[in-house]
């Protein structure tokens, strides 16, 4: 299998362990040592030995697939690619991150075309936490790419027995099913975390999905899309459980906890993307709203709470 991942955190790491062969890229030498030498991801997949086909490396120049999966965080794609651009031109780049960029405004793919345009880009996002798929646990993932040829293609390239991909053209959907779920779940976490209720958070899921709707479809994007796994199948997974980094996010805001630093939690600052975008489109988004003032210190989490609880009464 001619596959590179740029990105050796846990999904980057989980994607080589689904795949068996394929290049592993980090993002410096002292981490690739430590791969290579234990053949494990103990910082972020611990208990999960990397398979043999798998190389490890932190030389850009080794990574030379056709085709090359980017699993790095998304506030730090734009920044990388542009920095890497010459090594990177003309092939085809399956982004795996999920969020709104801060400066762009656009999801993964948006990102993936403003920085390397000669470059064939699809998405693959959907529910799906590391450790299922690198433990070899049956999971479902959407494969969107607008070229259908090129989708059926990266389809039969990167599916696996228990990794099932599901091809999608509708790259905008897909995009704001994965960015826009990580925000609900922050807004669920803080919800149990504030000890308001498993029945207030189905609530919120409700009501998050519904604005889930409506900024995609305006944005373009297929309400079928949202029905599907990189929407309402992820909304589900990430609201539900603790292995969600932004739903333990959102419980430790609940809770007025800290919450570690070094996790990357995409939704937090795809909150504050899309409130901007929301605003600028004239779009209804009071949960989104409300998460991007919490995170950003405008709000207490009882002000937020008291805000949501007196809107008028509408119709559904």
């Amino acid at each position: 299998m001619s596959v590179a991942i740029l990105g050796a955190g846990a999904f980057g790491t989980a994607l080589a362990c689904a795949f068996g062969e394929a290049t592993l890229w980090c993002r410096d030498t002292a981490q690739a040592e430590a791969l290579e030498r234990a053949r494990e991801n103990r910082a972020r997949l611990p208990g999960v030995a990397l398979p043999e086909g798998v190389r490890v490396t932190s030389d850009i120049a080794e990574v030379t697939a056709g085709t090359v999966l980017v699993a790095i965080p998304m506030q730090a794609t734009h920044g990388f690619l542009r920095a890497h651009a010459g090594h990177l031109s003309a092939r085809v780049l399956v982004a795996c991150s999920k969020g709104i960029d801060l400066e762009q405004l656009t999801g993964p793919v948006g990102v993936i075309r403003a920085a390397l345009p000669d470059t064939r880009a699809a998405l693959l996002t959907g529910p799906s936490f590391a450790d299922d798929i690198a433990r070899g646990l049956p999971t479902a993932l959407t494969l969107a790419c607008e070229d259908e040829a090129l989708g059926r293609d990266l389809q039969q390239q990167l599916a696996t027995p228990n990794l099932r991909l599901y091809r999608n053209t509708d790259v905008i959907g897909a995009e704001l099913g994965g960015a826009l779920k990580n925000v609900i779940a922050i807004a669920a976490g803080m919800v149990l975390g504030a000890g308001l209720g498993d029945s207030a958070r189905a609530a919120l899921m409700a009501r998050g999905y519904a604005e889930m709707q409506r900024l995609a479809l305006d944005l373009g994007a297929q309400p079928e899309t949202l029905v599907g796994l990189s929407g309402l199948g992820d909304l589900i997974l990430t609201c539900g459980s603790e292995k969600s980094r932004n739903f333990r996010y959102g419980l430790a805001l609940g809770r007025g906890e800290s919450f570690d630093p070094g996790t990357t939690v995409e939704g937090a600052a795809t909150a504050r993307a899309v409130a901007r975008l929301a605003l600028a489109r004239g779009i209804d988004m009071p949960i989104t709203r409300m998460v991007a003032a919490l995170i950003e210190g405008y709000l207490t989490l009882g002000e937020a709470r008291d805000a949501l609880l007196a809107r008028p009464l509408t119709e559904e």
